[in-house]
């Protein structure tokens, strides 16, 4: 029909067609960047914790996903819980925007304390300068706690302490890490018998700084115990 041979002679129906094959390769390609980006976390914190039980819950389609673990052997940390949340590729219209707005993918980790270890705990923060400005990441506790900025291999921290002991175990943490990687945020919560922690999932970080963060709140743990035994 003549009507439909203009339509297809017109350069805007080939933009439409150039369009719609790069939405369609668009949210081929996001879907399987988000989905190595969330299996290759999730792998990386089995590995460390060695589970006897896990939970795989899906949240947000192809961007968000939350686990929960619990450890096969371990004295102190009764469960860890994992989300992901992740930026959009699957979506080349919003993916621009989301990158502005929300920046990178993230990783909450919420580690539970036994009952054998509740109420060691003293609150303590190790925050990157750029992630405290976020929404959801203010320190409610910030006034009752001292306060020391460090530059940690040329990013700025804010170490946050209610008791020395907690400040030289955040510093020996830093050493243990010797860079900060995708670690923004590390917050012992006592109120809640809980290290959280948050890190940007990038592919073949996590298992490192995960192995690190969860050998050295183990220790830490352990003493506090210590030292309440020996004031006893």
């Amino acid at each position: 029909m003549p009507f439909q041979s203009d339509i297809v002679q017109q350069p805007v129906f080939y933009l439409f067609i150039a369009g719609t094959i790069l939405i369609s390769l668009g949210y081929s390609w996001g879907r399987r960047r988000n989905r190595r980006i969330f299996l290759s976390a999730f792998d990386a914190i089995t590995s460390v914790i060695e589970p006897k039980d896990q939970q795989f819950t899906n949240i947000g389609g192809l961007t968000g996903y939350h686990a929960n673990f619990v450890p096969h052997k371990n004295r102190y940390i009764r469960r860890l819980d994992a989300t992901i949340t992740m930026l959009p590729r699957q979506s080349w219209l919003y993916y621009p925007i989301s990158r502005l707005t929300r920046k990178f993918d993230r990783l909450f980790l919420a580690y539970h304390l036994s009952p054998k270890a509740a109420g060691v705990l003293k609150e303590g923060h190790l925050i990157e300068k750029g992630y405290s400005r976020l929404a959801g990441a203010r320190i409610e506790n910030e006034a009752a706690l001292t306060r020391e900025t460090v530059d940690w291999d040329g990013m700025t921290f804010s170490l946050y302490y209610q008791d020395h002991h907690i400040r030289d175990r955040l510093e020996q943490l830093r050493h243990q890490l010797g860079t900060p990687g995708p670690l923004r945020h590390v917050a012992l919560v006592p109120e809640q018998d809980r290290l959280f922690v948050f890190l940007i999932p990038r592919i073949g970080q996590v298992e490192p700084l995960v192995g690190t963060v969860t050998r050295w709140f183990g220790e830490l743990v352990e003493s506090r115990l210590a030292a309440q035994r020996q004031s006893r």
